[in-house]
């Protein structure tokens, strides 16, 4: 019993003075870890307010601060380990092994991720933009690093792939201050052309939400077998596309009621086959 307990004793003692001269090296890692942690949230937030004031975009400046903040912390782990005493070659290693099995089975999420990396740089629209892509027409709510999120004219939520909508056709409605709306109409053969083109352009002139530069429009567009088809060119400001587009329609309705001019309905022909039948 008395060697043992000696045995013991020795082996307390070793391990008592490894862990005293153990003991600098990892005072010295968990400060380095502490002092490493709020270094990274003071230089976090100061490149947060250097990318705020440089007025880089919300989501640029959000995302470009996240991906700082982990490579940090990344950094500041492996330094941490490494004081330690722990070989770092073989962690690395099993890092990047990682990376790759992560990346081949989230191939789809990287697409996604990189388009939604060109849609911050790039900037084709932002957020409050109107945008027409994957066929939907609808309102930029938030660009988010993998999806976009839209909303449409009927309060409905869209959630698009950045991978799918960079690289597809996006049609941006606000970029530009004013849009013009392409409206026709059908009159019959026995009305007037210019009795009708001048009742549209009394309309266009005296609308205050329609443009005059760039000047409205209206002209002959065609000539099918059953009616005189009348374009309508009007310019409005973005955010009068709407009522300019609608209004349009009823004030030349109404103008050509009160004049007499009759609105030629669609005739749809038929086919060489059906009207054998």
């Amino acid at each position: 019993m008395a060697i043992k307990g000696n045995i013991a004793v020795s082996y307390i003692d070793i391990y008592f003075k490894e862990f005293i001269a153990y003991s600098p090296r990892l005072i010295s890692a968990f400060v380095i870890l502490f002092i490493g942690l709020y270094a990274i949230r003071i230089i976090n937030r100061l490149i947060r307010k250097i990318m705020v004031k440089r007025d880089l975009d919300p989501t640029l400046t959000k995302f470009l601060a996240d991906i700082l903040l982990w490579a940090l912390r990344i950094l500041l782990f492996v330094t941490f380990i490494s004081k330690l005493g722990i070989e770092t070659s073989s962690f690395v290693a099993i890092l990047g092994a990682m990376g790759l099995a992560i990346g081949l089975s989230l191939q789809g999420s990287l697409s996604n991720f990189a388009g939604g990396m060109l849609i911050i740089l790039f900037k084709p629209f932002k957020v409050g933009h109107t945008i027409e892509a994957q066929g939907v027409i609808a309102t930029v709510c938030e660009i988010q690093i993998f999806v976009t999120k839209l909303i449409t004219a009927n309060n409905q939520t869209v959630f698009v792939p950045n991978g799918i909508l960079s690289n597809g056709i996006i049609t941006n409605y606000s970029l530009l201050k004013y849009r013009r709306a392409d409206l026709s109409f059908s009159i019959s053969y026995d009305a007037n052309i210019k009795i009708a083109k001048d009742l549209i352009l009394d309309i266009l002139n005296n609308n205050p939400k329609i443009l005059q530069t760039p000047k409205p429009e209206v002209f002959v567009k065609n000539l099918t077998d059953s009616a005189i088809i009348l374009a309508v060119r009007p310019w409005a400001n973005n955010e009068d596309y709407g009522v300019v587009f609608t209004q349009t329609l009823e004030d030349c309705k109404d103008a050509f009621d009160k004049a007499g001019i009759a609105i030629q309905p669609y005739v749809k022909e038929l086919s060489q086959s059906n009207s054998a039948k």
